[in-house]
């Protein structure tokens, strides 16, 4: 009765919450957390790692020199299936650029305007007020260019991708304010790109990563590997590395104000806190000389 219990256990949290690398590596191995995933339906098949990031926490803030070399993966690597159309030129000023190199890196791209006064539409150099523009003239051409299916916007991406952690993890979170989901995700995405265990069959065209949140395998080949992208600041050139500052990057890109969210809560809690105090002192104040 004792096993059956731990049994079930085991199986309850395995479907809510996958199971960490360790865990494969410890006993439970990868083939076997594979299949059980395809049996219930439930995946990733290994939960996201979790990274130490620099913006996590009450009072975390962005690293500039991070997320300026995310950007330049995003440009190389990313940026030729992937838009990111919610994301205007001219936000970059924030990661530290000039007004001039915000214009002269919008110029490199070009994007569709119109109509002019012959009701055509054309094309020209972007400014910063223009948004990334996606590679692709429209859904339908992504698609066929990828099997398919259109690669999503990458504008939102590390907000929309965070696997949910289940009980009782999410607990924890409410104290600790854990909100890396999503770079925990994509990293772990980017990095876990390997070969299907023995007995796991992938479709033709797809790639197995036990990360990867909706089955076991994606279309999407590895985009990253060492030495890819070059790095002007002395950084690794590893995939690792890359995997991490894309991440952090596309955070920035899905929540730009995050360092202004966070000194405003901090500074909502401090007055929260002195009013109680005021409250607590006026009651004990005025009731002070009060019969109960």
């Amino acid at each position: 009765m004792k096993k059956l219990v731990t049994s079930l256990a085991l199986v309850a949290s395995l479907a809510a919450f996958g199971i960490s690398s360790a865990q494969a590596e410890e006993g439970h191995g990868l083939a076997e957390a594979t299949q059980h995933a395809i049996q219930g339906g439930h995946f990733p098949v290994l939960k996201p790692k979790n990274l130490e990031w620099s913006f996590a926490g009450p009072f975390g803030k962005y690293d500039k020199g991070q997320l300026q070399r995310g950007l330049k993966i995003y440009k190389e690597v990313c940026a030729a299936c992937h838009s990111m159309n919610l994301v205007a030129f001219r936000t970059l000023e924030n990661l530290g650029y000039s007004e001039a190199q915000v214009k002269a890196f919008a110029s490199e791209y070009e994007v569709q305007d119109g109509p002019n006064d012959d009701g055509e539409m054309f094309t020209r150099k972007a400014v910063p007020s223009d948004h990334f523009p996606s590679p692709f003239p429209n859904k339908q051409a992504a698609a066929a260019a990828n099997g398919g299916a259109a690669p999503p916007d990458f504008s939102l991406i590390a907000k929309a991708r965070g696997v949910t952690r289940g009980f009782p993890l999410f607990v924890g979170d409410i104290f600790t304010q854990y909100q890396e989901g999503g770079p925990d995700y994509i990293y772990s995405l980017l990095t876990g790109y390997q070969e299907a265990p023995q007995g796991v069959d992938v479709p033709t065209g797809t790639h197995f990563n036990p990360y990867f949140a909706n089955a076991v395998a994606l279309a999407m080949a590895p985009p990253l590997s060492d030495g890819q992208v070059t790095y002007d600041d002395g950084s690794p050139q590893t995939l690792d590395q890359y995997a991490k500052d894309v991440s952090a990057f596309l955070m920035w890109a899905a929540e730009p104000h995050l360092e202004e969210r966070k000194r405003t809560g901090f500074m909502v809690m401090v007055f929260l806190a002195i009013f109680t105090i005021l409250v607590y002192l006026t009651k004990k104040s005025v009731y002070a000389n009060k019969e109960h």
